[in-house]
This record gives structure tokens, C-alpha cells and sequence, in this order.
């Protein structure tokens, strides 16, 4: 028998698996693939197990952060600007929880592609595979799928800092160009839209070139009333300022009024339409039509009690006093 058959690998003499699988099993195939049969496996599977306790634990980090407990603004939103009036109450806290749902969500995300990548690739690694020709063909493959859902990317990109600049938000109402309407839904994607006629509307995020909210800060009630040419100009505007005081100090009018109402006087002159007196004021986010309505009916009543008419519309005679 040839003695050199019965002397064992190599590798025996290096400490490790194989020294270990031969002492257990005497066998010189098992002992030279340990490395193939034991180590790459349970390095493999440690990198499994580590990526995806890392990312639970940022999940679950990425969980607290964008919790909001007790009506506490969520620690994530604590360092960005938060546009929405704090008038707005319940309201305002359903937005707050959807603006860190959706950044969280964004997170998530991200940690799962960046952790679940890193691992894919030290698992390429430890297999024996080259990387360089791999990382070439994905960028080429990333610039190929970039520029075919460009748009998407658009979308996606335009949502993100549309929620970190808190531009709008549920509730709010805005004129995006496309639609405008009452937020019921903001994506990463696509906003949601309501009119007044009932109709949903769904714009897209990156084709918002331009968007007027309503709801920020606070509006402005405008109030015009037109008067005929006959009518005194000075007496209407001491009802004015009478009747929108009078109005706007009692409530539930009140609640919604921030300042005292201006009566700002004539403000346009035309043979159509008379003679028209405005008056704005200042009021709660969403609450201006409202507030206009009432003070306008108002206004109305006053000036028909002290016979100030309206102007006359062609082809039809004046009403008798």
C-alpha cells in the first residue's frame, strides 16, 4: 500500500475546520472541503442573520422616531419646518402622523435596500466571485432603468421633499394647476384631490410645477357688495364697518375671526356691475368662504333696511322703493 495514501491533507496542519472535521470523521475529502461544506455556509448564514438583525432594530428605531404618542409632534418632524396652522386641531394631528408615517416609510426603504445589498455582496464575496464586472453591468443597468422610469423617479423624488417641506397636507386646500380641490391623500407618488363638485382627483407629484394652499398660515375673507350708482357712498360704508364689527364680534363667527375686519371702500367703478365696496378679513385657514358667505348676506340685509339698492341690470326697469 502506498504510504502516501494514508497521510492526511494539507490543511491538517493549519488549525481550523479542517483539522477539526478530520479528528472527527478521519476522512480526507471531508477534511479538505470543510472550507466549501462548513465555513462558507456559516459565514453565509451569520451574514443573513446579521443583516437582518441590523435592519430590525433600525425598523424598529425608524418605528419610534415617527411615532406620535400623547399628541406629541413626532421626534422625526421635531427638526423640520411644519407648515399647517396649529388652529386646526384633530386635523393637524392626523397630518402630522401621516407626514412621519410616509417619511419612515421612505427610511425603511432605504435601510432595507442599503443593509440587504452590503449583505449580497460580502456573500458574492465569500463565494469567490469578482465584483468589478458585476458592479459595472449594475451601473449600466441603473442608468438604463433611470432613464426609462424617469418619470417614476420624478414622482418619487418630487414626494419625498414635497413631505420634508411640509408643502401641503390632508385637509388642506390647494390649487396644484391640474385640480383644485380638499387633500385626502398624500404619497410618495401621488396626491389625492377632492372639488367641490365631488370629483377625485389624482395628480401626480412630479407634474406639480406650482401649488397654492389655502389652508396655511391663515386666509383672507374678501367681501365684495355692489351698490348702485345712486347710492351713498358714505353711508355705505359706515354700514359696512357697522354691520362687519357687529358680525364678526359675535360668534360662531367670532372663532374664526383673527383681526378686526378693514372696509377698504370703493373698489371698482363699471357700468355693468355698479359700484362695488369691498371689505376683507382676516381669518382661520379654510374658513374664508365661509365667513364670506355669512358676512355677505349680512351686508345685504343692512343695505336693503336702509334702502341702498343694488345696481340695475340692463334692460330691466328699477325697482319700485
Amino acid at each position: 500500500m502506498d504510504p502516501l495514501a494514508l497521510e492526511p491533507p494539507a490543511c491538517v496542519a493549519d488549525e481550523g475546520w479542517c483539522s477539526t472535521i478530520y479528528d472527527w470523521t478521519h476522512n480526507d475529502w471531508l477534511a479538505a472541503s470543510s472550507h466549501w461544506l462548513i465555513a462558507k455556509p456559516i459565514t453565509i448564514l451569520l451574514i443573513v442573520i446579521g443583516a437582518l438583525i441590523f435592519r430590525a432594530i433600525a425598523r424598529r428605531l425608524i418605528d419610534r422616531l415617527t411615532r406620535a404618542t400623547g399628541g406629541r409632534v413626532p421626534t422625526v418632524l421635531r427638526p423640520l419646518r411644519e407648515r399647517a396652522p396649529q388652529a386646526l386641531g384633530q386635523l393637524l394631528s392626523e397630518r402630522r402622523a401621516q407626514r412621519a408615517q410616509t417619511i419612515g416609510s421612505v427610511f425603511k426603504s432605504i435601510v432595507s435596500f442599503i443593509v440587504f445589498g452590503l449583505a449580497f455582496m460580502m456573500i458574492l464575496g465569500e463565494l469567490g466571485v469578482n465584483l468589478g464586472p458585476i458592479l459595472a453591468s449594475a451601473g449600466i443597468v441603473g442608468v438604463a432603468i433611470g432613464f426609462g422610469a424617469q418619470n417614476l423617479v420624478k414622482d418619487f423624488l418630487s414626494g419625498v421633499f414635497m413631505m420634508l417641506e411640509d408643502q401641503y397636507g390632508v385637509g388642506d386646500v390647494v390649487d396644484t394647476g391640474e385640480a383644485i380641490g380638499t387633500v385626502e391623500a398624500v404619497g410618495l407618488r401621488i396626491t389625492t384631490l377632492r372639488d367641490v363638485n365631488g370629483t377625485v382627483w389624482y395628480v401626480r407629484n412630479g407634474e406639480i410645477l406650482r401649488v397654492g394652499n389655502s389652508s396655511q398660515g391663515f386666509a383672507v375673507a374678501v367681501v365684495d357688495v355692489p351698490i348702485g350708482f345712486g347710492a351713498d357712498v358714505g353711508q355705505a360704508t359706515e354700514i359696512l364697518q357697522r354691520v362687519t364689527t357687529e358680525a364678526t364680534e359675535d360668534s360662531p363667527m367670532s372663532d374664526d375671526v383673527i383681526e378686526p375686519a378693514e372696509v377698504l371702500g370703493v373698489e371698482r367703478v363699471t357700468a355693468a356691475e355698479g359700484i362695488t365696496m369691498r371689505v376683507t378679513v382676516k381669518v382661520r385657514p379654510g374658513r374664508q368662504w365661509s365667513v364670506q358667505r355669512s358676512l355677505r348676506a349680512r351686508v345685504m340685509d343692512a343695505f336693503e333696511d336702509a334702502g341702498i339698492r343694488g345696481p340695475v341690470a340692463r334692460g330691466f326697469p328699477p325697482s319700485e322703493p
